[in-house]
Order: structure tokens, then sequence, then C-alpha cells
């Protein structure tokens, strides 16, 4: 399955995703988006394949999206884009893509929604939360 995740290494939400798409035995493309930035209509495109508002796409936390003055309503998507292809790190993160669909990974295991039901046992997230069991069954 080809499967891309835009991954910034230093969130461990990204990292978490990242593992489950390999404990599902898949190894997929990594982008890292902000050493390679996206283009915008690439970016505006995942947005609306994850069904997400821009806003809903945008990362507050450790940006300088209150600096930017990003949380003004008024602002309209294009501008918010502008600023996310300005400052990548505004972009949130770990944006997934599968054949089966797109989705911002928040909280990591929303991946397991486009991956197909393939993980190899038992999941945990760096903090030692169990997403899936011994059989690979996600854990409600």
């Amino acid at each position: 399955m080809n499967v891309t995740i835009y991954h910034n290494p230093a969130c461990g939400t990204s990292r978490n995703t990242l593992a489950m798409i390999r404990n599902a035995g898949i190894e997929p493309t990594i982008v890292e988006y902000v050493k390679t930035p996206l283009t915008r209509d690439r970016l505006a495109s995942m947005i609306a394949d994850a069904h997400l508002t821009v806003r809903q796409a945008i990362r507050e936390k450790d940006t300088p999206f209150a600096e930017l003055g990003l949380g003004d309503p008024s602002l309209a998507d294009d501008q918010l884009l502008d600023a996310m292809m300005a400052h990548p790190i505004l972009i949130n993160r770990p944006f997934v893509v599968t054949p089966i669909g797109t989705r911002l990974a928040r909280p990591s295991e929303v991946v397991l929604d486009i991956l197909p039901a393939t993980s190899k046992g038992a999941f945990f997230k760096e903090d030692g939360e169990q997403v899936l069991d011994g059989e690979g069954k996600r854990i409600v």
C-alpha cells in the first residue's frame, strides 16, 4: 500500500503515527514538510481531502501563530494558507495520505482509519498508552 506521512520527527504524535504505520507492515514515504515544504496546491488538497477547514489544519502551539495574528477570525483561508506556506511549522501534523483516505492523525490512532487491518500485534504509544491489543485490534 502506498502511504505518505507528512512528518515532523520532533513531534511525539507524528512519531507515534509513523510507528503505527510501520506496525501495520507498511514502510511509508516520509516527507519532513518543514525541510521539504509542500506546494500550496498540495496543502490545500490535503486539507480538503481530510474534510478539514484551513483553520483546523493550523497548529497554534509552539509556532508564530499568535505573533502573526492568525487567531483573527476575519482572516480568509487564502491568508491562512499564505502564512502556512511562509511558516511550514504552522501546518498541523502529521497528515497521512493512503488510497483509503487522508487524515490529520491527531490523535495518532486516527491513522488506523485509513490503513488496512494488518497490524502486527500490540502497539503502545511513546507515553505507554496501549492502542492495539496483542492481536493487533484497536482498543476502544
